[in-house]
């Protein structure tokens, strides 16, 4: 399913004009949308809280969703300051979301941040990985488990954006509530990009450090490069870390420059691990109406 067209008058008025009292009244393309959103960051949070605080995100944030699979805190070695405030970041966006769409907004879902790490490794290496790819075990494949999120998010806002309407993202620029000023397209985009430019950065640092897969980490990035490519079923919109001929990518742009999108439903089937509603990160799907 694509992200809702909305028109630009409908849209400008549901974010310069909604408020804690009138954000379950968004039209419902807005808050489908949103709640799309509020899914994945359900899902990075989720992440990132376990991995940094040892413990999942409050059932006030999840809206009594259920606990997630496979919560555990994450050795993270020098690279805590930096997964802290992704935590922090990730965390508040959940809450920005189920504040604006109150009572519109739907329960954090199910996911698997646990074993589905390892099924999705085994997959971009078509083999049984031994040991089994675990992102809590150490700081390098930390950043590795973050990899697999981070440039999926920026994709994802990015094709939410424009599958919008044209002045979006002028619209988008006003004021959402009495208490922030934020877009939620552009205000997340841009804060996800951050992340990912940073998580991108720790892997560039670490190229050619090997592994005990016995293969080198632009090779493992690379990989999960390549499965999420397979899986989008999109053209070329995904990058690793490095070009062929030995250049660094620090940002995954084409040739304008310009961040690749993805669609509601290449982004599923990404999370998913294929397409269908449900699997890997989502074992119960998505809650909402884009799912």
């Amino acid at each position: 399913m694509g992200f809702p067209m909305i028109s630009a008058a409908l849209l400008l008025q549901a974010l310069l004009l909604a408020s804690p009292s009138t954000a379950a009244h968004l039209p419902q393309g807005v808050a489908d949308t949103l709640n799309f959103a509020l899914n994945l960051e359900c899902l990075e949070a989720q992440f990132y809280s376990c991995a940094v605080y040892g413990e999942p995100l409050s059932s006030e944030l999840t809206g009594n969703g259920p606990e997630p699979i496979g919560c555990r805190q994450a050795d993270l070695g020098d690279y805590y300051g930096i997964a802290r405030s992704i935590a922090d970041d990730e965390i508040a966006h959940v809450r920005t979301l189920r504040e604006v769409l109150q009572d519109g907004a739907v329960m954090c879902p199910l996911v698997d941040i646990g074993p589905a790490f390892a099924v999705a490794a085994n997959a971009a290496f078509n083999t049984t990985l031994d040991p089994a790819f675990d992102p809590y075990a150490n700081p390098l494949f930390f950043i590795h488990g973050a990899f697999i999120f981070e440039d999926v998010g920026v994709s994802a806002y990015q094709g939410a954006a424009t599958s919008l309407e044209g002045d979006l993202l002028t619209a988008a620029a006003g004021k959402l509530t009495e208490s922030f000023d934020i877009s939620f397209f552009l205000g997340i985009l841009g804060v996800e990009a951050y992340h990912a430019g940073a998580i991108r950065t720790l892997l560039i640092q670490n190229s050619f450090v090997d592994t005990p897969y016995n293969v080198q980490v632009n090779q493992i990035v690379e990989a999960i490069s390549t499965l999420r490519d397979n899986l989008d079923g999109s053209d070329d919109t995904d990058y690793g870390i490095l070009f062929s001929d030995g250049r660094t990518i620090l940002a995954p742009v084409g040739e304008d420059g310009i961040t690749k999108a993805r669609t509601a439903r290449e982004v599923l089937n990404v999370v998913y691990g294929g397409e269908g509603n449900q699997g890997l990160f989502f074992p119960d799907g998505l809650n909402g109406n884009v799912k």
